[in-house]
């Protein structure tokens, strides 16, 4: 495996101007959709994806191959000290050799992406991550660091969440590791921040989330007899979204918003500045369950109250019985498809964590009336939806 520094050491004189990018975690889910609208835009100097796998290990869609090319990657720990020096050092400016050059905008999309796992695990892979990049971002004059956090860690509401809503119930651990590197991130000294809160994130290729419910739906239409797809806990729930094309485009609003401005309008000074990144559907199980209805011609529901209370206080062990019931079946249908073990991120392995019975609902209001953005998927659809299933028949994923 190649571990020197990569990237571009000439960059075109003629992009001099435009700032020298690095995204930590790029060849993840949304940083690789973040290299992309990076890269066809032509927005940057210089992009530089930091990640621990290696693009030819990533599952890349071909479309992403040239933003997430050799030229523009560099393999490393970012969470660990003694590799900041190769992650963040930039080769001098072709005009002028003896200049040092650094990066004007850092992303921080790295971080444990699994569920359930040991607070250890997301102590050492999302909050130190979080505060050793920080640290150095800080130390290195950053213009903007972008911090991509969850919306979970607010408390369950019904109600949309505002940036100052409680955070004392985060939903998961991973929501709980993340709120403490948001906090810790706002005490490093000279650290130009912005933290960006993402609800559940779709697209193209997407995995988690929608991947798991698209796996579980072909499950279902499988089936013969037919059989009902339920949900817990009810239509109303909650389970805001946002495209992955519009997470990358705030993202890059929110870094040239934050390169101008050290404080939020009207906001007091020592308010941190966060934003909630949302679409404008306020998606729920209901809006999922419609749409499961006419892409897959099957029958979909709710449990009754008696199936929820029993969910409530069992919550593991229905979890696994739901398992248990549906990964056989997943395997024998990419069996027959031929597509046995080359699945990429498809799974119906449902997660506990995700069913729990809290609403996940965000209010977007402050980053669209004060960094502008525009969601240019305002809402989860049929058409969405259908548009990821074909990604994955591109991809050879989809049984």
């Amino acid at each position: 495996m190649c571990n020197s520094v990569v990237g571009p050491a000439d960059p075109d004189p003629a992009n001099a101007a435009k700032p020298a990018v690095l995204i930590i975690g790029g060849l993840g889910y949304i940083g690789r959709f973040l290299a992309h609208h990076i890269h066809t835009h032509h927005l940057a100097s210089t992009l530089r994806l930091v990640d621990k796998q290696l693009p030819q290990l990533a599952s890349l869609a071909p479309e992403h191959q040239a933003a997430c090319s050799a030229q523009n990657f560099l393999q490393a720990d970012a969470s660990r000290e003694q590799s900041q020096a190769r992650i963040f050092d930039l080769p001098p400016s072709p005009e002028d050799v003896s200049s040092k050059r650094e990066f004007d905008y850092v992303f921080n999309c790295g971080g444990e992406t699994r569920f359930s796992q040991d607070d250890e695990v997301y102590k050492v892979r999302s909050y130190q991550l979080s505060l050793t990049v920080g640290k150095e971002a800080a130390r290195r004059g950053v213009k903007a660091f972008v911090e991509i956090s969850t919306g979970h860690v607010y408390n369950p509401s019904r109600t949309p969440q505002k940036e100052g809503e409680k955070t004392s119930k985060p939903h998961t651990k991973q929501a709980k590791w993340k709120l403490a590197a948001e906090e810790a991130l706002a005490k490093i000294p000279g650290l130009k921040l912005c933290v960006l809160r993402l609800p559940l994130v779709y697209g193209p290729y997407a995995g988690r989330w929608l991947g798991t419910l698209l796996a579980l739906a072909r499950v279902y239409q499988s089936r013969e007899p037919r059989e009902t797809m339920k949900w817990l806990w009810g239509s109303e729930l909650r389970t805001n979204t946002l495209h992955v094309e519009d997470a990358a485009l705030g993202m890059w609003l929110a870094a040239e918003w934050r390169a101008r401005n050290d404080r939020i309008p009207n906001a007091s000074p020592n308010e941190r500045i966060v934003f909630n990144v949302v679409d404008r559907g306020a998606t729920s199980q209901g809006t999922m369950a419609g749409i499961i209805k006419q892409i897959f011609g099957i029958e979909t529901g709710f449990q009754n109250t008696l199936v929820n209370t029993f969910a409530r206080l069992n919550l593991e062990r229905v979890v696994d019985e739901v398992n248990d019931d549906t990964l056989d079946d997943w395997a024998d249908l990419q069996e027959e498809a031929g597509i046995k073990g080359n699945g990429g991120p498809l799974s119906p392995f449902m997660e506990k964590e995700l069913l729990r019975d809290a609403d996940l609902s965000l209010d977007g209001g402050r980053f669209e009336s004060v960094v502008g953005f525009r969601p240019r998927h305002e809402r989860i659809t049929k058409e969405e939806v259908q548009a990821v299933i074909e990604s994955y028949k591109r991809m050879r994923w989809w049984p």
